[in-house]
Order: C-alpha cells, then sequence, then structure tokens
C-alpha cells in the first residue's frame, strides 16, 4: 500500500484496518469499492485516502466513511476523521491492501494498444450504417440533426443524446453512423457502441471473475459511449446501479453518451427514477413511423445501392403502400425481389412482386401491435400509457386497460400469456377474465359497444 509520507507504522495500521473491512464487508464488495483506495497522509488527528474517480469517493462516503473512521480509531485514538478525495492515478494503481512496496499494474485498457483495447469491448460496426445512406425524412429529421451534431462537435453539445422510437425505424442506423463518423474524423478518441444486452453481460462476468474494478477502469476512460436498447436493462436493478455510475462517471468527465430506447425515459418501465431523470437530462429525440414518402424515398436509395435501375417506379411506390411497419422489412423485401428477379430470370412487376412476398404482404395487411392498442385505447379514454401496465385498479384505469386485453385478443395472434407481459406482467387468467368481461358489456350497453367496436376499426383501418 503505497502511503505518501506515511511511516511504516503508520502503514501497518492501515494494513489492519483494511484487513478488518475487507473481512466484515465480504471479498466483491471489497475488490470493486475499497481496494482502489490510496492512504495518502496521517496528520493532526485526519487520515486522508484517496481514490481514482469521484462516483466512488460518493460510494465510499455514503457506505464506508463512518467505519473506516471506527476502524482508525481502533488503532489511533487520536484520529478524528477520514476525508476521501478524488485523485485520478492513469499510470500506477496501488492495492488497498498491500505495503508500499506493492503496486497493482495498470489494466490492459491503460497500457500501450489502448484503442485496440476499447475497440475489442466495442460491438461490430456495420459499414452500410453510415449518415451518407441515411434517407432523411420529416419522421426523422431530428433525430438525424441531433445524431449529426453530436458526431461533428469539437465539445460535447448535450448529453446524453437520447434516441428512441420503434423497431426498424433508424436508431440502430444513427448510432453507427456517429461512431462511424468520429473514428474517422479523430482516430485517437475511444468510442465504444454495444447493446445494454453486451452491457449487463459483461458486467455480470466481472462479478463471477471478482473483476470489477477493470470493468469500470474500461468503461469510465472512453470518449464516446453508445448504448443501444437500454430498455433491456429495466427491472435489472444491479445493472442499473452500474449503468448509473458509468453515466455520472462519464458525464462528469465531459465524455459523450448516446443511448437508444424503444420509448422515451419517462415511458421504460422497470427503470429506476434517478436514472430516469438521468436519460432526460440532454436531449430527446424520437424517431415516429414512416410516412409514405419517406419509405419511397428508402426504395429508391436502396435500389441505387443494389446497382438496379430496372425497378419500375409502379413497384416501389406498391411496396411502400403495403410494407409500413418498418424500414428493415422494407428494405428485405426490395432484396428478395431483385434477388429473385436476378436467380430466375424474372421481370420485376407487381405480379412477380405479390408471389415472391405473398408471406410479407399478407403480414402487412393488417398488423396491430399491443403497443398501438394500448396507445389508442389510452387516449381514446384520456388516461396514461403508462396506466396499461400500472398496478392501479381504479374503474377509470382498469376498464381501460380490459379493452385493450380484449382488443389485443381479437387484432393480434399473441397468445394470452404474451399479453399479460405486455400488461404488467399480469397472469394470462387475468387477460381471459377481461374478454369475458368486455364481451358481457358489449352485450349489456350498446353505447359501449359501439365504442370498443369504433377502436377496432381505428386500429384496423
Amino acid at each position: 500500500m503505497e502511503s505518501g509520507s506515511a511511516d511504516s507504522h503508520v502503514n501497518a495500521q492501515w494494513e489492519r484496518v483494511c484487513g478488518r473491512l475487507r473481512s466484515e464487508i465480504g471479498e466483491a464488495a471489497y475488490q470493486s469499492w475499497l481496494k482502489p483506495m490510496t492512504l495518502r497522509e496521517v496528520f493532526g488527528g485526519q487520515v486522508r485516502i484517496s481514490v481514482p474517480t469521484r462516483f466512488m469517493r460518493d460510494w465510499i462516503l455514503a457506505h464506508y466513511v463512518n467505519r473506516l473512521c471506527a476502524l482508525w480509531q481502533g488503532e489511533d485514538s487520536s484520529v478524528q476523521s477520514v476525508d476521501v478525495f478524488v485523485q485520478p492515478e492513469r499510470s500506477r494503481r496501488p492495492a488497498a491492501d498491500k505495503p508500499a512496496a506493492a503496486v497493482q499494474s495498470k489494466p490492459p485498457a491503460a497500457a500501450g494498444g489502448g484503442e485496440d483495447y476499447h475497440r475489442n469491448i466495442s460491438a461490430p460496426l456495420d459499414p452500410r450504417f453510415v449518415f451518407d445512406r441515411f434517407v432523411v425524412g420529416k419522421p426523422n429529421e431530428f433525430a438525424h440533426a441531433a445524431a449529426s451534431r453530436v458526431a461533428e462537435a469539437a465539445a460535447v453539445p448535450f448529453n446524453p443524446l437520447f434516441l428512441y422510437g420503434g423497431v426498424g425505424l433508424g436508431k440502430t442506423h444513427l448510432m453507427h453512423a456517429i461512431a462511424w463518423y468520429i473514428r474517422k474524423k479523430d482516430p485517437a478518441r475511444t468510442v465504444i457502441y454495444l447493446s445494454a444486452e453486451k452491457f449487463m453481460y459483461r458486467f455480470i462476468r466481472a462479478l463471477r471473475e471478482q473483476n470489477t474494478f477493470d470493468f469500470k477502469d474500461q468503461f469510465r476512460s472512453i470518449d464516446v459511449l453508445l448504448i443501444d436498447d437500454v430498455q433491456f436493462i429495466s427491472g435489472k436493478e444491479s445493472t442499473q446501479e452500474e449503468f448509473f455510475h458509468t453515466f455520472n462517471a462519464l458525464v462528469d468527465q465531459g465524455r459523450q453518451i448516446v443511448v437508444s430506447a424503444d420509448k422515451s425515459p419517462s415511458d421504460l418501465e422497470g427503470m429506476e427514477d434517478r436514472l430516469k431523470s438521468r436519460l432526460n437530462c440532454g436531449l430527446v429525440a424520437d424517431i415516429h413511423a414512416t410516412t409514405y414518402e419517406l419509405r419511397l424515398g428508402i426504395l429508391q436509395s436502396k435500389a441505387e445501392q443494389l446497382g438496379v435501375d430496372d425497378v419500375p417506379s409502379k413497384v416501389l411506390e406498391f411496396l411502400a403502400h403495403k410494407i409500413t411497419a418498418n424500414v428493415r422489412e422494407l428494405e428485405g423485401a426490395l432484396n428478395r425481389v431483385v434477388a429473385h428477379a436476378q436467380l430466375i430470370g424474372r421481370e420485376i412487376c407487381l405480379e412477380t412482386i405479390q408471389e415472391v412476398l405473398h408471406d410479407l404482404l399478407r403480414a402487412n395487411d393488417r398488423r396491430v401491435t399491443i403497443e398501438e392498442i394500448q396507445k389508442r385505447v389510452a387516449s381514446h379514454f384520456n388516461i396514461r400509457v403508462t396506466d396499461m401496465s400500472s398496478a392501479r385498479r381504479a374503474r377509470s384505469v382498469a376498464r381501460p386497460r380490459q379493452v385493450a386485453m380484449y382488443l389485443a385478443k381479437q387484432l393480434t395472434s399473441r397468445s394470452l400469456p404474451e399479453i399479460g407481459r405486455k400488461f404488467g406482467n399480469r397472469d394470462h387468467t387475468t387477460v381471459m377474465h377481461a374478454v369475458k368481461k368486455i364481451d358481457e358489456l358489449r352485450d349489456q350497453d350498446s353505447a359501449f359497444a359501439e365504442d370498443v367496436e369504433l377502436l377496432r376499426r381505428l386500429l384496423e383501418g
């Protein structure tokens, strides 16, 4: 344990203090929070200890400083207080349970080739997902402008940039584009892109291997962190805790964070309030469902990328009208049509694509999602969408929730357990009861029956 001006006697005291605390709190907690401490000075009744990051200091002050003080007083009755302060140590990090001569070697990220090391942490980037290939339209122009600003800015313009929207609308494309742009513009900056799921798996592995300090160091020594599908960590308390501290540490250092999700921060269920607040504190940009004009533009751009100029405009217009769910399906449909024409040697025409895409077109004739149903019903009855999954049982909330469950059963192919999970992890018997209740009310109340029928028509429309 390095101890600054402290003599060997003080070193021995510090070693005993650390040993006792280690036995009290357990090895995992000790490795995560206390091992990085460095004793700097014992003078005038005050013990001064440094740690490498602000979040670590705050955690120790909140959870361990009183116990540290008590243990020191057991060694030296003149000690009155313990001061913990931040002093980053990028090159050498002493271990808190060893004497001055023993120094813990730096992690791989701090060694030579740090950028290559961080690239290994990052998920692969799709070379197709660059700004030049992103088709901009009304539904996504704000998100595109915000992503471009983050990529081009010399200083952090807003932190975090939070992108949200449905599946296949372009969130991942924009995140990859930001990463590609920054890596090309300034290769010295460390950029990590990965899904929230991968972040969680890496964190769990670090816990299992009792190596959380290296994990924290890896993610707190980067310049740009992009986390995709953050809704995946909803309900994962330990991962949320770690992500929260990572978030704070990077923001404190003026590093850029970009996050994506399928819903706005306020609507993320199972997410801690403090994390929601943090995600809301930057710029929130939503990507709306595609318009016909945007879908047509995407198809025209895709046809150019594929190097085909013989796709009739009527075919592109037909696909833009028929496939509305998401951009991935739209591009996939054109890929199938072009591949079929090239392999079979048939002309691309409306008759051909209806044969080739019969399954996709049939599925898109009416694809209502449970989320759509919840939004439409919530708006109709003037309640919040979050009430659909809440525990509230007041009739003003419970009845619309039952209507939404009923319509989910009627208009989607989801099973009863699947529907129940979408309504706050309710049991399938709750869905069965809702369906039965709405059927009864429709028979008894013609005005209510008209309400339900109107909602059905709007959703099928």
